[in-house]
């Protein structure tokens, strides 16, 4: 079990807490402008960091606020616990300007081919099917 430490309450039980996925993962500027591809991949598509992994976390039965956490997915240890808004520290606990957004390359591990291909879906229904 892990001993979190709140920024605004000090160490907790992990049971006090709820992950909230990956942290700096910014907003699109023009979200409107988006194909339903790129919004699925804003939304839904995430890093899977075996190391250090920045993470964000709500303190939800105590201060209830959100805050950020660098963390070991291998180790579990706890590298750093900063608030929310904060630039992204290295592993040695100094502050950096990466904002840790999710790849949307081709070849990237999280969009990659895996994905079902939307041009190859049936606009007709199976049969005995109801409309």
């Amino acid at each position: 079990m892990l001993l979190i430490s709140c920024p605004n309450c000090g160490s907790r039980d992990e049971t006090e807490f709820h992950y909230g996925g990956q942290a700096h993962v910014p907003y699109p500027e023009n979200p409107n402008e988006l194909t339903d591809r790129q919004w699925a991949e804003y939304l839904f598509y995430r890093d899977n960091t075996k190391g250090t992994f920045a993470e964000r976390w709500n303190h939800s039965t105590g201060c209830r606020q959100w805050f950020n956490m660098l963390r070991d997915t291998v180790t579990y240890e706890i590298q750093a616990v900063y608030p929310m808004g904060t630039p992204r520290p290295d592993s040695a606990g100094k502050t950096t300007a990466d904002t840790g957004t999710a790849s949307t390359a081709a070849d990237s591990t999280t969009t990659g081919t895996a994905a079902p291909s939307l041009s190859s879906t049936s606009t007709t229904a199976p049969e005995g099917a109801t409309k």
